[in-house]
């Protein structure tokens, strides 16, 4: 019996062994559990002071995009409102040159067939 009870003590000194083994080996994993979720958390605000960010960034340029879009057409319909009056003042310089040239033909003859009035003084 005595032969017994030593194996039975031995037996559970093993255990016991075993037992605070596994208590150690669970103590490490919490730690790097612990460890883990700080760092999961730090990743996560990071995370979310990113996407503010990015969301300022891309609020941001939409407006410039879009402020663009209007610079744009406004150059646009001003270039082309400038060619406009370039046409129409080609166009009245054109009719105005005309004029012109028909009035000065018109007082050349005039003065062709009117006497003159200083040769009588």
């Amino acid at each position: 019996m005595a032969q017994q009870g030593a194996a039975l003590q031995n037996y559970n000194n093993e255990l016991v062994k075993c037992l605070e083994d596994l208590c150690q080996r669970r103590q490490r994993l919490q730690k790097e559990i612990d460890q883990e979720t700080v760092q999961l958390k730090q990743v996560e605000q990071e995370e979310a002071r990113l996407n503010a960010k990015k969301n300022a960034l891309q609020s941001g340029l939409n407006k410039k995009i879009e402020t663009k879009g209007e610079y744009d057409r406004t150059i646009r319909e001003g270039e082309a409102n400038y060619m406009k009056i370039l046409e129409t003042s080609q166009a009245l310089l054109s009719m105005v040159k005309k004029d012109s040239n028909h009035l000065q033909q018109a007082e050349q003859e005039v003065m062709k067939t009117t006497p003159s009035t200083n040769n009588n003084s």
